[in-house]
Formats: C-alpha cells, sequence, structure tokens
C-alpha cells in the first residue's frame, strides 16, 4: 500500500465522520426546530449549537456542513489527479492492475460544482443576515 492509497482510505473515513455528523445534525437540529424542544438544558452531552438553534442556523450549517464533505471529495479528487492520462480509465479496480478513476472534465466539473456549493453557502448567510439583521457573533 502506497502512501496515496493511504491518505485516500483516511480521506474516506473523514468523509464518512463527516456525512454521519451532517445528518445527526439535520435529525436532532430538525427535530428540535419544527417537532418538539428536546430539554437538554444543563445536560452534559448537549450540542452546544443546540441552545440557538433555529430554521435560518440549521440551513446555514447544513450548507456549511456540505462544502466540507465537497471539500474532501474534492481532495480526493485532485489525489487521485496525477493518475489522469498515465493510466487506463476504468470503473473496477482488478488486483495488482492501476487505473485511473478521475477525467479532466470530471476534476473540472467537481471543481465548479465545489464552487456553487460555496457561493450558495454565502448566498445564504447573506440573505440571513439581511432578513435576521444579525451581526456576527463575538468569539
Amino acid at each position: 500500500m502506497n502512501e496515496q492509497q493511504v491518505m485516500l482510505i483516511v480521506l474516506a473515513l473523514i468523509d464518512v465522520v463527516m456525512i454521519s455528523n451532517l445528518l445527526m445534525m439535520v435529525i436532532v437540529g430538525g427535530y428540535e426546530t419544527f417537532v418538539s424542544r428536546l430539554r437538554l438544558e444543563k445536560h452534559p452531552d448537549q450540542p452546544e449549537w443546540l441552545s440557538h438553534v433555529n430554521a435560518s442556523v440549521l440551513k446555514v450549517k447544513l450548507a456549511m456542513a456540505i462544502i466540507g464533505i465537497s471539500s474532501i471529495h474534492l481532495l480526493k479528487t485532485f489525489i487521485e489527479a496525477g493518475m489522469v492520462g498515465a493510466y487506463p480509465l476504468c470503473s473496477t479496480v482488478e488486483a495488482g492492475v492501476r487505473c485511473a478513476t478521475a477525467t479532466q472534465e470530471g476534476i473540472i466539473l467537481q471543481t465548479v460544482i465545489h464552487t456553487v456549493f460555496i457561493l450558495s453557502a454565502i448566498g445564504i448567510a447573506w440573505t440571513d443576515r439581511i432578513m435576521n439583521g444579525t451581526k456576527p457573533a463575538d468569539h
């Protein structure tokens, strides 16, 4: 197993964790916002963001999580980009056969999609700020 394969495995694990966190955030935040309060005040396991969650905050957090997941996928694609043109394109990996899984058009398209995600998140946050008249939080 070479260094590139190890990095791709680690990125796949990070991706699974980020998707799991996204699902938990949507499930818990959506339930808290639209169904009923969970009454977790002063509980040690209460997520910090749950105390001030509403539909607008949930939208922005969801957009940021999608950007994070897209970033991991884009990073995996960039790592695999070195194999574009060097090896034949194949859909399944056979034992001992090296092949490219990404095309140049696919890399460009994925980069454009990631950029659209970022611009959409900025638009959502900006619209939320205008609608609610909120100022950036002091941390």
